[in-house]
């Protein structure tokens, strides 16, 4: 069993059912799913950079991504409709809770000049969503095989009804959110 999701079910539970005063289990708020996307505007020029693209989101999310198309044609970005423009993978169960164990632990601590995670990327319904510049920040990435850096999108999609809550869940988690 992944460590994070025994961390829940021990210790994050009652500390969200303490603090916000839930009767039952089922009432504190959970992480539903993670949602890993990249923008992959430069792969309209050059073909090579999705395969490579493609090769880094299923090396760092441990699942193959899903290839994204444009759904209309923007002249000034010159994209057509239906080429390819973006990846996305949608963990849940053991490969989220691993991902977010790898994401705390070891790539957001390597990330340069780091001082905290926004505490205001949250949507109002308890989802929280961060950026990354470079995908190099994963162990799991070798930098000296980087052709190309490319950042991606992270959203953590919970149950809680609110941003305090999400917030809460999460900095229980242990993401370093800034003070």
């Amino acid at each position: 069993m992944a460590r994070l999701k025994d961390l829940y079910k021990s210790k994050v539970t009652a500390a969200m059912k303490e603090k916000y005063g839930y009767t039952s289990i089922m009432a504190v708020p959970r992480l539903q799913k993670i949602v890993i996307s990249m923008g992959l505007g430069k792969a309209i020029q050059d073909k090579k950079f999705m395969d490579l693209a493609i090769k880094d989101m299923a090396t760092i999310s441990g699942q193959k991504p899903l290839i994204c198309k444009a759904k209309k044609s923007v002249s000034n970005f010159k994209v057509r409709e239906g080429e390819k423009t973006g990846l996305k993978v949608t963990l849940r169960k053991e490969r989220m809770f691993e991902f977010l164990d790898r994401l705390i632990n070891l790539a957001i601590p390597r990330v340069k000049d780091f001082r905290g995670l926004n505490p205001n990327g949250f949507d109002g319904m308890g989802n929280y969503s961060m950026g990354l510049d470079e995908q190099s920040v994963f162990a799991e990435i070798d930098p000296a095989k980087i052709e190309h850096q490319q950042g991606m999108n992270i959203t953590f999609v919970t149950t809680a009804n609110t941003n305090n809550e999400g917030r809460e869940l999460l900095r229980l988690f242990g993401m370093p959110f800034k003070s």
